[in-house]
């Protein structure tokens, strides 16, 4: 009951923020900064529908001083795209997944590790202490800023043309995982054939089987409508990952403190929403996908981790001692 609950609240919540988005993208006469915001995620994903919220508030708490108009779906481009116009200012804010940003800041998919975190509160706790200090001084490096309390981005699961239900299953199977080196050594120390790509890419991928599975969030399985191209639902809790909320580093630093602090404390408000959301949302999912026509399947999982030691010696030396360190704090010893 109260799962139930807890979904009727998210519904209504939702219902709230999508009758308010024309507003938030109504021009702003008085406002001094007039902003972009971009993301990979649906209108209606927990992401999309809290940013929303988000950006009325501070627009607001700055008496409009602040104008930020959101772009969701992959509007602007996929995720390297985004990335990239973040980095010569043609868009402000970003959430951005480790696993992309990784390739500019490796330390930022640290986080995405594979069975590092059991659960996403001991996730939280890291990213949210300091390995995400860390991550976030080497973001700083690059030339970006990252504000602290970044949205949930969940476990990520495989679906496939067949059940995936241990390792010697993902033999030679050639599967999407995102543009990122650390995801593809994963699924390659795995025995799978990854292949690298956009999510924006994927649907197409996978209908003309370029690839013949891929491996994502249940939220992001469900919003890109896997379920129309794939057959089996295949649990491996294999990586947590987060949403990095980045900012030109240029345009922070011309909102002045005053504006800075409002933003700060409205994405660790909203953040903590949207990660609410988002386990409310998941929770009602695995039963949503397998009527939409998807078989479900248990992993076992430690016919993974028994492949994994070259992967993790590897990435070890990659991040080096103290991020791996900092790291371990909070998944406890990986090698």
């Amino acid at each position: 009951m109260k799962s139930a609950q807890s979904r009727g609240r998210f519904a209504a919540s939702l219902a709230a923020t999508l009758a308010s988005i024309n507003v938030v993208r109504a021009p702003a006469r008085a406002a001094q900064f007039e902003y972009k915001y971009g993301n990979d995620q649906s209108v209606g994903s927990p992401v999309t529908t809290r940013a929303v919220e988000m950006w009325q508030a501070i627009s607001r708490e700055t008496r409009g001083k602040l104008l930020v108009r959101t772009f969701g779906d992959s509007t602007l481009g996929g995720d390297t795209q985004m990335l990239g116009q973040l980095r010569s200012g043609a868009i402000q804010f970003l959430t951005e997944p480790g696993s992309i940003l990784g390739n500019i800041v490796p330390a930022a998919q640290i986080t995405d590790v594979a069975y590092a975190f059991r659960d996403a509160r001991q996730a939280f706790s890291a990213v949210d202490g300091d390995l995400g200090e860390y991550v976030r001084k080497e973001i700083a490096a690059k030339g970006m800023y990252a504000i602290p309390h970044p949205f949930d981005n969940g476990f990520r699961q495989i679906t496939a043309n067949k059940p995936v239900r241990n390792a010697s299953e993902l033999e030679g199977l050639k599967i999407r995982v995102p543009a990122s080196p650390a995801s593809v050594d994963l699924f390659k120390t795995l025995g799978a054939a990854p292949a690298a790509m956009n999510v924006s890419e994927l649907y197409t991928s996978l209908q003309t089987h370029v690839v013949d599975a891929q491996e994502n969030a249940l939220i992001n399985i469900e919003q890109s409508r896997v379920f129309e191209v794939q057959k089996t639902l295949n649990f491996s809790n294999h990586s947590w990952t987060c949403w990095w909320f980045l900012v030109n580093q240029d345009a922070w630093n011309a909102l002045g403190p005053e504006i800075q602090g409002v933003v700060t404390r409205n994405v660790a408000k909203y953040a903590d929403l949207q990660r609410r959301d988002f386990a409310s949302l998941t929770a009602s999912l695995t039963d949503k996908l397998h009527r939409q026509g998807l078989a479900v399947y248990s992993c076992d999982t430690a016919s993974f981790k028994a492949r994994l030691a070259p992967y993790y010696s590897k990435w070890k030396t990659l991040y080096g001692d103290k991020a791996w360190g900092l790291l371990e704090k909070y998944s406890g010893r990986l090698l």
